[in-house]
């Protein structure tokens, strides 16, 4: 739901809320004194708006309780809801139009910034604004920018209507709801990823009302029901009244006290370990089994435990603090999970147990703790040198779906050209912890960590070409790597698929599966699909510095030089990925499989990746029986993993009947052009014989030519070996389609799709079982997967963003 919105490119007749005759080009040296005219216009209504109800003040949205003026409905039983359910599927995160977000009432009162958090052109980094960090009142927001959306002037049911953007753009979208059906105009409406920003205030909405009559809010989507609208307003009337959450209970208190006081010890071990946690945890969202829908949030503060938190506020979670010691502690989160962030973790006694076994239980020396100088901090290698690299290792493993999330879930992962560095489906697996080839990498550590310096250790604001100097560390490291694996290469030391980690037995995290859906990408447990397009088979070194590249040391406010530097390394550590798994072929097959994955590529900058002979040039370990040595390597590796594939993995161990399990495969067997006709990214909501509603998730596999270049994807595209994958339950943040259908459509629909041939077939297909943008059915569609999701995964589920929404 956009209360302030983000659309197309405005013309010259219609920029901001200028006039400007697009044929009158030699008029440009009259700019300066219509820009004084318009912002004379605007201090006028200003002005006027002053008179009537006195002087902005937004320090009063600072003193809780904000109390209302009258009878109101409750925030957080009442309005809460009305904004998570209708409002934050868009206004949420970094890419919230206008930096509006929505998820709690702290973004509400912050209100819009006109400047855009997604810059791929800066020279010089932005400062932050992040929510809840980098300001802490209203008023400080104020003076970084942001103006309000709520009337911040005298307080009264009048004021509040006239003087608050948001309750304006209520009333514009009941006086023009728009098209009830059918593809919305694109004159109107532009849901285009990278579309110009129009950040209206208060002062500006007569005249946008008048010339956008159909932007109201919410935005290219239907309007909220008559109870819900009046709710609403009569809220927003009211002055927008907020009272604190209630106090958490004492035994999940305590239990949030155990972990800060493990998290806090006062010996060097302690204080490392800690460190270390902090920097691999500090995105996700913890929970207590006393209490499982209140999450937390793990951050560094200036006091101890028993006192309220003091927030240190850093770019990046290893930055210098400023005091000499930091504190560890679990701040409660107010804002509602987001799909596109949310990252759940429990903290057990199970989990407290590893963590001491690991960290603390063996014996070994710290004699001194790290800096926190760029070139120490941004090193983990260096930084935590002390702690044993089996430690770490196993520490990554334990939650690997939950490590990996975090390039899928954090800022690095937005937009095409951010994205388009991996593949549209590729599994990930890992060298099991105590073999011997993980021994000698560990080994190799201590020898080639002045090699493993990542580009955050320049900061925010990098040189264009900085990523060279990186490619030449790379390069460094692989000789290294490859002259010892080489050397030490022997029967019992060679690549095999018995090296890999099987999870111990049981923990699922031993295989993933990513796929991306061109501008945002998500990660599940077990591997999906037959033949991937690609295996990334990764040991600790390389597992962790994708971390500190995409989670840790990425800066979203960097400039162009940080953004192009991390996107480039991450090409150095995928292709290093994809070539330890191909040491798992005999010798002779590497080369080709390789050429297939890069067809048309430029030559890369470092041998080992354009030759596979170079980075490993012995035999692997592995006997094969068939001439099809790929897909054998592909099902040994399945057959490795077999015991911690995930059930509901299975169609028919999900609950899904004989029949409907036929019609599902004949769906997944989809490939080429028929396939590429589809979104990335569908959502089938199956309405059930009982009654319930049943989810899959229809994700289409781009085929590319080769993913190792930065920019023109469509000239690499190879919509002929696009596939199809059908998975039960929600996949990915941002549905770009929703299908509803009874369980008896389950073939016609299937029939649908296997009879697209153009684009009147797919709007044949979305007349029939779509849910488009404009449906009255929209909301009441929304809420009923919602509630499925949060019934079928309540830790997981969380609220999908709309942004992505096609208008085909």
């Amino acid at each position: 739901m956009h209360f302030v919105y983000s659309f197309a490119a405005p013309s010259r007749s219609d920029f901001s809320l200028l006039f400007i005759p697009t044929r009158a080009r030699h008029m440009r040296k009259y700019f300066p004194l219509l820009f004084l005219v318009i912002t004379a216009c605007a201090t006028v209504v200003t002005l006027r708006l002053d008179d009537r109800f006195g002087l902005p003040d937004p320090g009063r949205f600072d003193r809780w309780p904000v109390l209302a003026n009258g009878p109101a409905p409750d925030y957080w039983r009442q309005v809460r809801p009305i904004l998570d359910q209708r409002c934050v599927t868009c206004h949420a995160c970094y890419d919230s139009p206008c930096q509006l977000n929505l998820s709690s009432y702290a973004g509400l009162t912050r209100g819009a910034n006109p400047e855009t958090v997604y810059s791929g052109t800066r020279l010089i980094a932005d400062p932050p604004t992040r929510l809840g960090v980098d300001a802490g009142t209203t008023v400080a927001w104020r003076q970084m920018g942001f103006f309000p959306v709520l009337n911040e002037r005298r307080s009264t049911p009048e004021a509040n209507r006239v003087g608050g953007v948001m309750h304006r753009l209520l009333d514009m979208k009941r006086a023009n709801p728009g098209p009830a059906r059918g593809v919305l105009p694109e004159a109107d409406f532009d849901f285009s990823l990278n579309r110009a920003q129009m950040c209206v205030r208060a002062e500006g909405l007569d005249d946008y009302a008048q010339r956008h009559p159909l932007r109201g809010m919410p935005f290219g989507l239907p309007a909220l029901s008559p109870a819900e609208d009046q709710t609403l307003s009569r809220w927003l009337e009211a002055g927008a009244p907020y009272q604190p959450p209630a106090p958490l209970p004492a035994r999940l208190l305590g239990q949030v006290a155990e972990w800060e006081s493990f998290l806090n010890g006062d010996s060097r071990k302690e204080q490392l370990m800690a460190r270390y946690i902090f920097e691999h945890w500090y995105i996700g969202h913890f929970y207590f089994s006393e209490m499982p829908g209140q999450y937390f949030e793990l951050v560094r503060s200036r006091t101890p435990a028993g006192q309220p938190i003091d927030l240190i506020a850093t770019r990046r979670p290893y930055d210098n603090p400023a005091v000499s010691r930091v504190y560890y502690r679990l701040q409660r989160m107010e804002a509602t999970s987001v799909a596109k962030k949310h990252m759940p973790l429990q903290l057990d006694a199970a989990r407290l147990g590893r963590l001491r076994t690991w960290f603390l239980a063996a014996d070994y020396p710290v004699d001194a703790l790290p800096g926190y100088a760029p070139e120490v901090a941004a090193n983990p290698f260096v930084t935590f040198q002390a702690l044993p690299v089996d430690a770490r290792y196993r520490f990554m493993l334990d939650e690997a779906q939950f490590t990996l999330m975090g390039y899928m879930k954090g800022p690095v992962c937005r937009g095409q050209v951010a994205l388009n560095v991996i593949n549209d489906h590729f599994w990930v697996v890992f060298v099991a912890p105590d073999s011997k080839e993980t021994q000698l990498m560990n080994a190799l550590l201590d020898a080639a960590t002045p090699a493993l310096r990542l580009p955050a250790e320049q900061e925010s604001t990098a040189g264009p070409l900085a990523w060279r100097q990186y490619a030449k560390l790379e390069n460094q490291y692989l000789e290294a790597k490859s002259a010892i694996l080489a050397k030490t290469a022997r029967q019992d030391f060679l690549p095999s698929v018995a090296n890999l980690w099987n999870g111990d037995g049981h923990n699922p995290n031993a295989a993933l599966t990513v796929f991306r859906h061109f501008d945002s990408a998500s990660v599940v447990r077990g591997l999906v699909g037959e033949r991937p397009q690609t295996i990334l088979l990764m040991g600790y070194p390389l597992f962790e510095r994708m971390h500190y590249l995409l989670v840790a040391g990425f800066d979203v406010y960097g400039n162009v030089g940080h953004q192009v530097a991390t996107r480039l390394y991450m090409d150095f550590l995928r292709m290093e990925g994809e070539l330890n798994f191909l040491t798992l072929l005999p010798l002779k097959d590497r080369q080709p499989v390789l050429d297939h994955w890069y067809r048309g590529r430029s030559e890369p900058h470092i041998r080992q990746f354009a030759d596979a002979a170079a980075f490993f040039p012995k035999e692997s370990g592995m006997r094969y029986r068939t001439r099809d040595h790929l897909g054998e390597l592909y099902a040994a590796i399945r057959q490795r993993l077999a015991g911690v594939r995930e059930p509901s993995l299975e169609w028919a161990a999900a609950g899904w009947g004989a029949a409907d399990v036929v019609q599902l495969q004949r769906l997944q067997a989809m490939r080429g052009a028929t396939a590429a006709r589809l979104p990335e990214n569908s959502l089938l909501a199956v309405r059930q014989p009982d009654g319930g509603l049943r989810l899959l998730s229809l994700l289409r596999n781009s085929a590319h030519s080769n993913v190792a270049e930065l920019f023109r994807e469509s000239a690499r595209r190879l919509p002929e070996e696009d596939t199809l994958l059908v998975l039960d339950g929600v996949v990915g943040a941002y549905p770009n389609a929703f299908y509803l259908l009874d369980a008896g459509d389950l073939p016609a629909f299937v029939g649908a799709v296997a009879g697209l041939t153009g684009e009147a077939d797919f709007a044949g297909l979305t007349e029939r079982f779509g849910v488009r943008r404009s449906d009255p059915r929209f909301w009441p569609l929304s809420d009923a997967i919602h509630a499925e999701w949060r019934r079928k995964a309540p830790r997981e589920a969380a609220i999908l963003d709309y942004s992505r929404l096609e208008n085909r």
